[in-house]
Parts: structure tokens; C-alpha cells; sequence
């Protein structure tokens, strides 16, 4: 094992996103040297291609919020790379121990066909895992999955009553036919997870997965973060874009940890939840009117009228049985997103 200060170099990609940069600060305070990988702009990138100005472009970029970062100057390295050109991760996953794949498309208003974001998606996640064989160095690489690659199926009374493990994964051709919200994210979720794996198993490299909700907590990221966005629906004043009135949910913190704590495990198989909490909308706004009434939180009786998709509950347990001790409450998660919110002006 590498001395408590110098754990080893691990790769994260996508590192400028909400829970990619919070990983990537968190390694940083752990003792790891990072590697993240950052992408340019589609429109960006082609302007840069045909001007040629890719060098001035990518310092105009900012990622101050990651390169000011405690122990950043002597431990963090940015590297460009895009999942349409898997490739592109290659000099990044040079030298590392292990591998956070963190990166994904979202398309929630599926601009794009959904055959091209999942292509994207899986080319991308292969390409990587091929990087990671090639370096003779990666001993394991942990990707973020979705709690929407587990529970988007036509699903039984008993699933209903009890939630769902890692055992069940979602139908892809029943989102394909009935399209609920974020359905082509859920379908590139579910094919790459599985794509993932089954290389994993294939080429004898170890490949686990971590099954995320909703994430919600504070951001080091300068764009409010759309999952935050979402966890703080009624704080931020817009009841109208409530699409989902059950939520599967956890802080920030947590699914970090989580992550780390599989990159360290002595023996990880598979996927694992880390889910801890199952809320609906009238038991946040609840919640929420305790801890904070000075702001205007709609009344239950307002919300019940609302008709949205109910997410069931994720269980959590083969996470917890492997040693995972979560540390937040739902208020701490409330508490922590909402105080950087109206640090950073969003509130």
C-alpha cells in the first residue's frame, strides 16, 4: 500500500462536472495525485478545429475551480479528451492505479437520437476500458451508473413494495417503446453499464459499478448543477417543473465516498446502490418548511394535485454489507446544497 500522503495516481473523467469535481477535491484531500479529463464545447471544438486555435482556446476555458483546489498545483493534471473520441483518454489513464469513469451524455431533451448518444456512450466507456488494459498499471475502474440503468421496467406489486437491488436492471426496449422522461439517458446508462461489465469479465479487469440517484449537496462547480436543481425544486421557487414526485436520493459526500471506498476495497464485485433515501414531494416540502420558514415552500395540499413519475426505492444493503457506513441525513443534504446556493447566488 502507497504511504498515507501519496495513495497513488487515479484517473477521473469528466472532472469539471458536479460530481466529478467533487471527487476529484476529495481524492486530492485523500492523498491521491489526479488525472481528470475536461471537453470542449461541441461548437467550441469545431470553431477551434477550423481556426486552429485550439491552444489559445483551451486558456480561455475556465477551471479555476478545479485547478485552485487544495494540493491541486502538485497533485492535479487536466487533460482534454471526449468520449466521441475514446482515444482521446488514453494519455490521461497512463500511469494510474485505478479509474473513476464519471463522464457520461445527457441528453434529457433527447436532441440527439438515442442510438447516438448510447454509441457515444459506449464507444466512449469501451474505448476507456481498453486504455486501462493497455497501461498494464489500472487495477481497477469504478463507473458511475444511474439508478435509472436499475428501476425504468413495467414493474411488478412486489417490486413495488420492496425496491429494487442490483439484480434488476432496466428495460431497455420498454423504455424504447413508452419514452417516460430521461428515457434515452436511462437506456445509454443501462447498455454501457452492461457493455462495462461484461468487458470486465472478458479481459480479467476489474470493473465495478456505482448505482447513483439523485445527487444533492454542496458544489464546487461554477453552474448550478441540474440533479441539485432538481433536489431544491421548491426551494427555488418552480413548483411547475415538478416531473418527479418520488425521489431516490443522496448527498453528494456520500456517492463520493462510496466511490472511493470501491476503489479501495479488497474484493468488489458488480454493481452497488448507493442510494439511501426514498422521499416524495409532500414529505420534502415537509422537511423543508421546518428547516427553512422565511422561505415560501407550497403547502402539501397544494402538491398532492401534482401527477409525476414515482421513482421507487433503491436498496442500499450490499454496499452497507461490504463495510459502507453513509453519513448524511436528508437534512444535512438539504442544508449543505442550500447554504452553497445562496453562497454562490443562486438563492
Amino acid at each position: 500500500m502507497a504511504h498515507a500522503n501519496n495513495k497513488g495516481k487515479v484517473c477521473v473523467t469528466g472532472g469539471t462536472g458536479f460530481l466529478g469535481s467533487w471527487l476529484v477535491k476529495t481524492l486530492l484531500e485523500d492523498g491521491y495525485t489526479v488525472n481528470t479529463t475536461v471537453r470542449f464545447d461541441p461548437i467550441k471544438r469545431k470553431f477551434i478545429y477550423l481556426t486552429r486555435l485550439w491552444a489559445d482556446a483551451e486558456k480561455k476555458r475556465d477551471i479555476s475551480f478545479l485547478t485552485k483546489l487544495s494540493k491541486a498545483s502538485e497533485k492535479l493534471k487536466v487533460f482534454n479528451a471526449d468520449l466521441s473520441k475514446p482515444e482521446s483518454f488514453n494519455e490521461a489513464i497512463e500511469g494510474c492505479m485505478g479509474v473513476f469513469h464519471v463522464a457520461s451524455p445527457i441528453d434529457f431533451a433527447v436532441k440527439e437520437a438515442e442510438e447516438t448518444v448510447t454509441k457515444r456512450s459506449i464507444d466512449g466507456a469501451l474505448g476507456i476500458l481498453k486504455a486501462c488494459k493497455n497501461s498494464k498499471t489500472v487495477k481497477r475502474v469504478v463507473y458511475t451508473s444511474s439508478g435509472s440503468a436499475v428501476c425504468c421496467k413495467e414493474e411488478s406489486e412486489e417490486e413495488e413494495e420492496d425496491g429494487f437491488d442490483e439484480s434488476s436492471w432496466s428495460d431497455v426496449e420498454f423504455l424504447r417503446k413508452f419514452k417516460p422522461f430521461c428515457w434515452s439517458y436511462a437506456v445509454s446508462k443501462t447498455l454501457t453499464e452492461k457493455a462495462m461489465l461484461q468487458f470486465g469479465e472478458n479481459n480479467a479487469l476489474e470493473v465495478v459499478s456505482l448505482i447513483a440517484p439523485l445527487i444533492v449537496g454542496p458544489f464546487i462547480s461554477p453552474k448550478l448543477p441540474d440533479s441539485v436543481e432538481k433536489g431544491l425544486v421548491l426551494v427555488l421557487g418552480k413548483k411547475d417543473k415538478i416531473g418527479i414526485t418520488r425521489f431516490h436520493m443522496a448527498h453528494v459526500d456520500d456517492v463520493v465516498r462510496a466511490h472511493i471506498f470501491l476503489l479501495e476495497h479488497p474484493n468488489p464485485k458488480g454493481r452497488y446502490i448507493c442510494s439511501p433515501f426514498s422521499i416524495d414531494i409532500q414529505e420534502m416540502a415537509k422537511i423543508l418548511s421546518a428547516m427553512y420558514p422565511e422561505f415560501e415552500i407550497p403547502a402539501t395540499h397544494e402538491l398532492k394535485e401534482i401527477k409525476g413519475f414515482k421513482l421507487p426505492r433503491l436498496i442500499s444493503n450490499k454496499l452497507m454489507d461490504a463495510g459502507f457506513e453513509f453519513k448524511n441525513s436528508i437534512e444535512d443534504m438539504f442544508k449543505d446544497a442550500i447554504e452553497c446556493c445562496v453562497d454562490k447566488g443562486f438563492l
